[in-house]
């Protein structure tokens, strides 16, 4: 009885959906994608030969030719199974840099396969490998061929033990299933010679890659075609780890909010595909074969790595060209403003974290020029170090008690002296120096950390008031700004008034500072905020009235005492549009007996411009900047003496 082929019938079916699948999922770029799809036709190519030679075994065919091809084509295909696998698990590591530069590591890698190559070839004249003359039998040599196979299985294991950081555990899984499964269908298949398993077995783990590996949805965004976020994390996470030079073209499209408020959802996508394609028309035509991805926010990068870096130039300059121009989506004239900056990794961005950082937001911190730019030239890597760091530089700074209240002095026209100062954080960290305090506060807002700053910086304020120092200025109160992640919180009005309870601080010292951010947020738990403390007797001035936030009906319902103008009045006093908004704006204020502070001011012409203009109070660094409590005194002593 022959042997059957049923087996091998159902493996050539599984492949060949397998291959199908791929094409059909574009899983065809990329280095591993390619190297699986070679797996896929090798393995079809060792199913055909080996279906072709046991049927010709079976019907006992006399064609000696026909059987030694079928034969030698099955052996062959069959046995590049094993270093395919190995060259597609470096692929997944993407190391091959690190094998150029180590010829011992190439020679040992090769040398297996080239040893059976030079089998293949003699057992031609010596039929030591296999012979067909009487039959298909196996020759001393055939040892060979299980050994190399399984020194190619030992290589598989010393690299995925070596880089299981680049894999989760369902992708070892996945990967390493192909082990005990060929070892196990190779054994049996040893021993036993008529049962047909191998073939099958290595279509059940090319089977099993597939679902746990080539996956298009964890690699493939379905909106551009294009490499997703993830994949780019993991690729750009693997180059640092594996000291991997690559040529990165950042390209973000700042105004891509802007038309997707202006186009809707559906066709904010087309422009997506519009930019994507123009990618890899672009790639394609200078044949850069680079790694193309689309992470959110219509931003994309282009990813070179060897010679290709070389391309990244002229790709990048032919991107912003390409770019500018205007496409038309739904009837509407769409014009993109692609900022696109060339990084060379690690050269010039020397970490993966760094990368990302830098890579989020370079088109909000560097204005918009029209070229493409170079890392190198707008990278700050202290201001990147503090923008990755800037939780433990908070969380060191609250252990270590080294944040610092300043005050700003503010000016009374009426009076004519300093009546008030703005409470303000500041921190200047040992290894990095002045923190932003626009950063500070942000990342504060963001970690939870602005709730212990703020009352930090409540409890200088208040510990400075009950001072008698502070009697001594004569000033009126202080003013402290709420954030609006404060405001938001339930516990605020307790933490204030318990604080205030115990440096014994009356209402009437402190003035409660809001902005339009918070004033534009109608919800409950601030409103409720608000008017607890309120009927505790505190009062509260609204910050940076004019930015763009306000609404105005919202303004009108909170219980505000001060107004201060966004300083953006007074850099645009000059704008005889801008001095009748002003002039109406001051009078609708003081008819709702709200007091006025202009803040931003520098020149004298600003402060007799705002004074005719009777508003109430002036703040800015025409009088002080913000200063430590020290320097504070000193000033409000010396000044409010003088006048």
């Amino acid at each position: 009885m022959g042997k059957s082929i049923s087996l091998d019938i159902a493996a050539l079916i599984l492949l060949a959906i397998l291959l199908v699948s791929c094409i059909l999922r574009k899983m065809t770029s990329g280095t591993s994608n390619r190297i699986f799809l070679l797996i896929i036709i090798t393995a079809m190519t060792a199913t055909v030969f080996d279906i072709t030679a046991v049927s010709l075994d079976n019907a006992h065919s006399s064609n000696m030719p026909a059987l030694y091809v079928a034969h030698l084509g099955y052996l062959l295909t069959h046995y590049m199974s094993a270093p395919l696998h190995l060259i597609f698990v470096i692929s997944l590591t993407d190391t091959w840099h690190k094998l150029r530069k180590n010829p011992i590591l190439q020679i040992i890698l090769v040398l297996p396969l080239a040893v059976m190559l030079v089998i293949f070839v003699a057992n031609i004249g010596n039929k030591m490998l296999f012979s067909v003359e009487n039959g298909y039998t196996r020759g001393p040599w055939f040892v060979f061929m299980y050994a190399t196979t399984i020194l190619y299985i030992f290589f598989d294991i010393v690299y995925i033990v070596l880089y299981r950081n680049f894999f989760s555990w369902e992708k070892m899984i996945a990967i390493g299933a192909v082990i005990p499964i060929g070892v196990a269908a190779m054994f049996i298949q040893m021993f036993i010679p008529s049962a047909l398993l191998e073939m099958f077995g290595g279509a059940i783990s090319t089977l099993i890659i597939s679902i746990g590996i080539q996956r298009p949805e964890d690699q493939i965004d379905s909106f551009t075609r294009l490499g997703k976020f993830s994949a780019y994390v993991h690729d750009m996470k693997r180059t640092y780890y594996n000291h991997k030079h690559v040529t990165v073209i950042m390209l973000n499209i700042s105004n891509f909010p802007t038309i997707q408020a202006m186009l809707g959802f559906d066709y904010a996508t087309e422009v997506l595909k519009v930019v994507a394609d123009k990618i890899r028309e672009i790639d394609r035509r200078m044949r850069g074969s680079a790694d193309l991805y689309y992470l959110d926010n219509c931003r994309f990068r282009v990813v070179f790595s060897g010679a290709n870096q070389e391309k990244a130039d002229r790709i990048a300059s032919m991107l912003n060209h390409d770019l500018k121009h205007k496409t038309i989506i739904n009837g509407f004239e769409v014009t993109l403003s692609p900022h696109i900056v060339i990084a060379s990794c690690p050269d010039e961005i020397g970490d993966f974290k760094t990368l990302m950082s830098f890579g989020a937001d370079f088109h909000k911190r560097h204005h918009y020029t029209g070229q493409v730019m170079r890392a190198g030239e707008i990278y700050n890597k202290n201001q990147l170090d503090i923008h990755n760091n800037i939780d433990a530089i908070i969380d060191r700074a609250l252990e270590n008690q080294s944040f610092q209240v300043y005050y700003q002095p503010i000016y009374s026209i009426p009076e004519g002296r300093f009546v008030s100062a703005e409470a303000l954080i500041r921190l200047i960290d040992p290894q990095h120096g002045f923190i932003s305090p626009e950063l500070l506060i942000t990342a504060a807002e963001q970690s939870g950390a602005i709730h212990k700053i703020g009352e930090f910086v409540f409890k200088k304020v208040c510990q400075f008031i009950a001072s008698d120092e502070f009697d001594k200025l004569g000033l009126s109160y202080i003013e402290v700004n709420l954030s609006v992640a404060q405001m938001m919180n339930g516990d605020l009005p307790e933490m204030i008034l318990s604080v205030m309870d115990e440096y014994n601080i009356t209402p009437d010292k402190l003035n409660l500072e809001i902005t339009e951010t918070a004033a534009a947020e109608d919800q409950k738990v601030m409103t409720e905020n608000l008017e607890k403390l309120v009927r505790a007797g505190l009062s509260f001035s609204l910050d940076d009235y004019g930015t763009g936030y306000s609404n105005i009906k919202r303004v009108i319902q909170l219980p505000l005492k001060i107004i201060k103008l966004d300083k953006s009045f007074v850099n645009e006093n000059e704008n005889p549009k801008m001095w009748i908004f002003l002039k109406n704006t001051v009078k609708m204020l003081k008819d709702m007996n709200m007091e006025i502070v202009v803040e931003g001011v520098e020149t004298q012409e600003m402060l007799d411009a705002f004074s005719d203009l009777q508003c109430d109070f002036i703040q800015g660094y025409f009088f002080s900047k913000p200063i430590p409590k020290k320097d504070f005194v000193a000033f409000i002593a010396n000044a409010n003496k003088a006048s």
